[in-house]
């Protein structure tokens, strides 16, 4: 898929905290379909195509942040559902950062297509994987916990 059509919600253009180990820029997509009651970013729970910069111009953006930022790490939402994000992720690689990825672990089969092109996953487990039905009530749909095993 074209890069271009990252769903783009947001930026935050320097970051200590996101990358363990790297200055980073995060960048925020649009969608998710679990609905935690502590959720963060509520606003970018619907799937849309974000209010955040278009992907061209946040790429050369990003090109000019090259050797003060070491990485740019998605988050969300839930980034793995977005089409584009392999393609946007290999041409980050390709402009040297490292590569960083905040999920839930609701898509075990699309983490693991994009686990070679990242150097470090955040895991967000939202309840103790033995209790589904806590897990459930947290994320307001069922059977999420397999998928979080799945993905771990």
């Amino acid at each position: 898929m074209n890069p271009d059509a990252l769903a783009v919600a947001g930026l935050q253009p320097f970051s200590s905290v996101d990358f363990p180990g790297r200055l980073a820029a995060a960048v925020f997509l649009q969608g998710c379909p679990w609905r935690c009651g502590y959720c963060h970013n509520p606003s970018l729970q619907p799937r849309g195509a974000g209010a955040g910069p278009r992907w061209p111009e946040l790429r050369a953006w990003l090109a000019r942040r090259l050797g003060r930022l070491d990485g740019v790490v998605f988050s969300g939402g839930e980034p793995t559902l977005d089409p584009a994000l392999p393609a946007a992720l290999d041409e980050l690689r390709a402009m040297g950062y490292a590569l960083g990825l905040h999920t839930a672990g609701l898509a075990p089969r699309r983490l693991c297509t994009l686990l070679p092109r990242l150097d470090w996953v955040g895991l967000d487990v939202k309840a103790p994987l033995d209790d589904a039905a806590l897990h459930d009530r947290i994320t307001g749909l069922r059977g999420g916990v397999k998928a979080v095993r799945e993905s771990l």
